[in-house]
Formats: C-alpha cells, sequence, structure tokens
C-alpha cells in the first residue's frame, strides 16, 4: 500500500512541474510533506537528508549572491555586443562566439542566470539583423546545458553527483571538460548545416550593428572589477580545494559574503537575490527521493540494470548513461541526478574489482547534462530560456524544441558512447 502511495505522490509531483501547475517548490514540498505523514519518511531521516546536502544548498547560495551581483554591472549584454561587433555581423561567427561564451559562463556560474541575460540579448541582436532568433536561442540554450557540464559548479545536476560520488572539481575538469567541447563542436556543426549555412545579412544591417555603443551598458564598473576579482579568486579555491581541503561551500559563500560586504549593500537586498525557490525545490525532491529509496525503487531499478548487463561493467556503464538521459527528458535533470545517484550506489558493490568505478558516475553527468537537451523539461535551463523568449516575442513551444533539441541530444550521446568505450572501457 505504502509502495503504490509513494509512487503516486512522485508521479503527481512531477505531472504538476511538467504542466506547471503548481510552481516547482511547492511540488516537492508538498510530495516530500505527503511522504512524512504517511510515514514513508520520519523527521529523522529527513533532517539526515537534508544535512548530508547542506554542502550543495550553502554552495548554491553563495554563487546566487556573487551572480546576482554580477549580473547587475551589465558586463553579460556588454559582451554580447563586443562579440557581434567583433564578427562583423556574420550569422555564423556570431552564432559560434555567443555559443562558446554561454557554455563559458555556465561552466563557471549558474547556468540558468547565464541563459537568462543571454537569450533576450541574443534574440535582439538577432532581430536587429533581420534574423530567425529561434536557432540562436535554441542554440544557446543547449551550449548552457552543454557548458555546465565542463565543471562541478556548472549544474546543480553536477553538484549531486560530485556529492554523491564524492568526486572533486579537478575530476569534473579532467573527465567531463572534454565530451563538453566534443559535445559543442557536434551542436555548432548541426546547427551550422540546418540552420545557418543559408543566413544572409545585408551590409547596412551590418552597419547599423557596428554602431552599437557596449560601454554605456556598464553601469558599475568598480562594482564590475570586485566581481571579477572575487570570482577568480573562488573558482581557484575550487581548483585548489584539493589542497586547502576549505570545502566548496565555505569557499562560495566566502567569495558571496565579501563581495556583498565590499559593495555595501542591505543584508535584505543581498539575501533577497537568493532563489530560496530553487532551495526548497531542492530539499523537498531530496526528501522524495530518500522516501522512493526506503519504499526500496531504487535498489529494484539498480538490481535491473545488473540484470539486464549481465555483470558486465561496459554495459551496465553505457545504460546508465541512456537509461538516465531518457529520465531526464521526462522528470528534469536535477531529479534524474537526485534519483540515479542512489542508484548508482547499489550497482557499485557488484562491480568492486573494476579498477575505475567512477565511471558510472561520468556516465550519470553525460546523460544528465545531454540528455536535458531532449526536451523543453529537462532542465531549468531550458523552462528559463523558453519563458524569456517568449517575452521577447519568440515562442518556443514543447515540439519545435524537441525537433530542435533530440536530434542533437542523441548525437552527443551516441558521441559520449564513443568517448567512454574508448576512454575508459
Amino acid at each position: 500500500m505504502l509502495l503504490s502511495l509513494g509512487i503516486l505522490i512522485f508521479v503527481i509531483v512531477f505531472y504538476c512541474m511538467i504542466t506547471e501547475k503548481v510552481a516547482s517548490a511547492y511540488a516537492t514540498m508538498l510530495g516530500a510533506l505527503a511522504m512524512a505523514f504517511l510515514g514513508i519518511v520520519n523527521e529523522e531521516q529527513i533532517l539526515e537528508t537534508i544535512h548530508s546536502r547542506l554542502e550543495i544548498l550553502l554552495l548554491l547560495i553563495g554563487m546566487m549572491i556573487i551572480v546576482s551581483l554580477i549580473s547587475e554591472t551589465g558586463v553579460f549584454q556588454w559582451f554580447a555586443i563586443k562579440v557581434v561587433k567583433i564578427v562583423r555581423g556574420d550569422p555564423l561567427k556570431l552564432l559560434i562566439l555567443l555559443s562558446i561564451v554561454t557554455a563559458t559562463c555556465s561552466a563557471f556560474l549558474d547556468n540558468v542566470t547565464t541563459i537568462l541575460l543571454m537569450a533576450p540579448v541574443s534574440i535582439l541582436l538577432a532581430k536587429q539583423l533581420k534574423l530567425d532568433p529561434f536557432p540562436f536561442v535554441m542554440t544557446e540554450v543547449l551550449s548552457s546545458d552543454i557548458g555546465g557540464m565542463a565543471t562541478l559548479i556548472g549544474d546543480p545536476t553536477q553538484l549531486i553527483i560530485g556529492s554523491e560520488g564524492k568526486l572533486s572539481f579537478n575530476e569534473f575538469l579532467i573527465n567531463t571538460a572534454p565530451m563538453t567541447i566534443i559535445a559543442l563542436v557536434i551542436l555548432l556543426t548541426v546547427v551550422y548545416f540546418t540552420n545557418i549555412r543559408k543566413m544572409q545579412v545585408p551590409n547596412r544591417l551590418r552597419a547599423q550593428i557596428m554602431e552599437l555603443e557596449s560601454d554605456r551598458i556598464l553601469t558599475n564598473k568598480k562594482l564590475l572589477k570586485q566581481s571579477i576579482i572575487i570570482l577568480t579568486a573562488v573558482i581557484i579555491g575550487f581548483v585548489l580545494n584539493n589542497f586547502v581541503n576549505k570545502g566548496l561551500a565555505v569557499i562560495s559563500l566566502s567569495g558571496g559574503i565579501l563581495l556583498a560586504f565590499l559593495t555595501e549593500r542591505e543584508p535584505k537586498k543581498i539575501f533577497g537575490a537568493v532563489e530560496w525557490d530553487t532551495l526548497f525545490f531542492f530539499i523537498g525532491l531530496f526528501v522524495m527521493i530518500r522516501g522512493i529509496e526506503n519504499l526500496g525503487v531504487i535498489k529494484f531499478i539498480g538490481d535491473k540494470i545488473i540484470e539486464l548487463s549481465t555483470g558486465n561493467f561496459k554495459v551496465a556503464s553505457i545504460s546508465i548513461m541512456w537509461l538516465s538521459s531518457i529520465f531526464t527528458s521526462i522528470f528534469g535533470n536535477v531529479a534524474n541526478a537526485a534519483t540515479f545517484s542512489k542508484i548508482i550506489k547499489t550497482v557499485i558493490p557488484n562491480f568492486q574489482s573494476v579498477a575505475d568505478i567512477k565511471v558510472f558516475w561520468w556516465a550519470l553527468s553525460f546523460g544528465s547534462c545531454l540528455g536535458g537537451s531532449i526536451t523543453m523539461i529537462g532542465s531549468a535551463t531550458n523552462v528559463v530560456a523558453v519563458s524569456a523568449s517568449a517575452k521577447a516575442d519568440c515562442k518556443i513551444d514543447f515540439m519545435k524544441f524537441f525537433k530542435f533539441g533530440s536530434k542533437i541530444a542523441i548525437l552527443n550521446l551516441i558521441a559520449a558512447t564513443v568517448y567512454m568505450y574508448l576512454r575508459y572501457l
């Protein structure tokens, strides 16, 4: 009975999230509390679950503070205008540079914030060049999903995988960043041959672009300098954490609070910029995953993976990547990463003799981040981009997103399969 109720709660919560009938934070929190009242999880387990994820939550708070202050400077829009002037309005060069900027920012900043700032700028530039903004927006969205795969802090899914797998910032750089570059090349190649190759921009419009003044966009140069210094220090801290051993949450919070102090902002304003709905969404989600684990669902899926792979490490690794990509496209990459992290922990004991068991975690990373490009609900970045595009008169519906994103995601997943096989298997 409890098993049926627990699965029903899980399905209802994700139905509400997919259809946007209920805000995600409310949906997961209500689902978690429903499980608590039914006795699927108790208060001690809830507190233990939150405690074990505090590093993720505090790291996110620190980065949210830094990003919110950086966004006040107008540096993202300034950079976009600089880029379009550098390429002199050439559609292909514009697409490539905007994608690289978006992917790079997404690797080291919150990719949701990155796409929220970059998407409207791309639409504006495309319209000024009299081009269809859709391929530019979609390419940036997928670049953000791909770029977030490069580092531990690039995407919430990576934070979950890093926490569960006890993986360092540098390990992600070494193992997932190369695949990020490959995936980005595949994305740009496909978009060029399917969308950009036939685009032409008249010389008159190129001249208008060259007249745009980017310097007026920078609203606070002092804050920009402070932000760059502190963000650089935080990223260096992440890279050197294996040696300084202070913890990612401490490093992130130190940077956020120091920058807030230097800018002399009111604490209420600074903490008001923290996306509390996102944090409570994660808390509710983590508790729900604990409930599903208590019901034995995660162990059941893990046993099925072992059964299907017949104890073959190669088959198990590739199965985790492809299955997690499918789950991601339906439930979203955060929910997928949280669920499959538990599944991997049930699978690992059966492969203790394997030298590099961490391959399972890289498989999950590829499945979650690349699979997030399949559907509009595959990642929070996608949802935010679609919303931002609609406000800028560039409507993207579910099927339009699916047709564009799914073919690139599948090609990238095939490439990731080859990458995993050649490097690890």
